[in-house]
């Protein structure tokens, strides 16, 4: 796993919590974790259902499952002082757009408020000395540009889903410059860098309004695959590329805290951007079965049209690219909901996992 600069000798032994740890990302990130030799400890709500990638790879037997809300500070200030952790990886999130229009309350407490209660629960643990906090490529302000999102451009967010990942962004500047030596005038020795990738793919997803899971059930059921969108554009990779990232920036934090804090996207290269209708034409493809019918008619709330990610600054100061080109990463992901049923999860999760690594 050298070649991707994440380093086995630096996580071997080393204690990391990750919130959202039941969650996709999270759980592919812990089993990574794990093979690198950390000790995890996990704080998360339950998976969504039993088919979710944490409980089919049964994950739970292979580190310390706390289960809680980020909304619930109490809980989570009890777990940090715990399991005193070294390296953070903030995950846990109301991650769908479509249900923060049905509960935006609920998005922001989660989004916003649990950002801050994590940061303040690191805070005053004062063990943790490498903090990646992960929001979205949906913080930044969306006006339609095409040249792709930098760092430095305005946070915002039409919906509630991105404008409380915007809010997050805020808060976790402002913790960095009030509170941290590495950002500011604080005197913590916490370093604090937020992570930003576009639409993750990969199995062992199952989330509702999401685009692979949706695919996925049509085709499992026998049905047509609805697109209610067909013609949106966004910056598809496989749910690796980002984790690598994350994984490299928590280890130049902790070796370069003053150069590394800030924000950094990870987002796929430009040529891997396609819309909504090709990705789902050529994700049936790779699975061998699906009938796609676009449904561009059909009125729901707002999704913006397009929205890209300029990398280079992780590209450049990292070391960081996007390694899997977009049919890769397709017949990566038809692979793991074509043989989860015949072929233990876990299993397939390890070989992709070292292939991807070169290990």
């Amino acid at each position: 796993m050298e070649n991707l600069g994440v380093t086995k000798k630096f996580w071997q032994g080393k204690r990391v919590l990750v919130t959202g740890h039941t969650g996709f990302k999270g759980s592919w990130l812990c089993l990574w974790l794990l093979e690198l030799g950390a000790q995890v400890t996990g704080y998360a709500l339950p998976p969504y259902t039993e088919r979710d990638n944490y409980a089919l790879c049964g994950l739970k037997e292979h580190l310390v499952d706390v289960r809680g809300d980020v909304s619930d500070y109490a809980s989570l200030e009890r777990t940090f002082l715990e399991a005193q952790p070294e390296v953070l990886f903030h995950l846990a999130a109301q991650p769908l757009v479509r249900r923060s229009y049905q509960e935006p309350r609920l998005t922001y407490e989660t989004n916003v408020m649990g950002t801050l209660n994590v940061l303040e629960a690191a805070r005053k643990a004062g063990c943790v000395r490498s903090a990646v906090m992960i929001t979205t490529d949906k913080c930044y302000e969306n006006q339609g540009i095409t040249r792709g999102y930098r760092e430095d451009d305005p946070m915002g967010g039409y919906d509630p889903y991105s404008s409380s990942k915007g809010c997050a962004e805020l808060v976790i500047a402002s913790y960095r410059r009030s509170f941290c030596r590495w950002g500011g005038m604080g005197e913590s020795g916490l370093a604090v860098a937020s992570a930003r990738a576009g639409n993750v793919i990969g199995g062992g997803d199952w989330s509702q309004d999401r685009l692979i899971p949706d695919c996925i059930r049509a085709i499992e059921a026998g049905e047509p695959v609805r697109l209610r969108n067909p013609g949106a554009v966004r910056p598809w990779q496989f749910v690796l590329e980002p984790l690598g990232g994350y994984l490299m920036l928590a280890e130049k934090l902790w070796a370069e805290p003053e150069r590394y804090t800030g924000g950094w996207n990870f987002g796929p290269d430009p040529s891997q951007m396609t819309t909504v209708e090709e990705m789902t034409r050529k994700l049936t493809s790779a699975y061998g079965a699906g009938v796609v019918v676009c449904e561009s008619s059909v009125q729901g709330p707002h999704e913006d049209p397009i929205l890209l990610l300029d990398s280079t600054k992780a590209k450049e100061r990292l070391g960081w690219w996007s390694r899997l080109s977009l049919k890769e990463t397709l017949e990566w992901t038809a692979e793991w909901y074509r043989n989860c049923q015949q072929e233990a999860p876990f299993d397939i999760c390890r070989r992709q996992l070292h292939i991807f690594a070169g290990s």
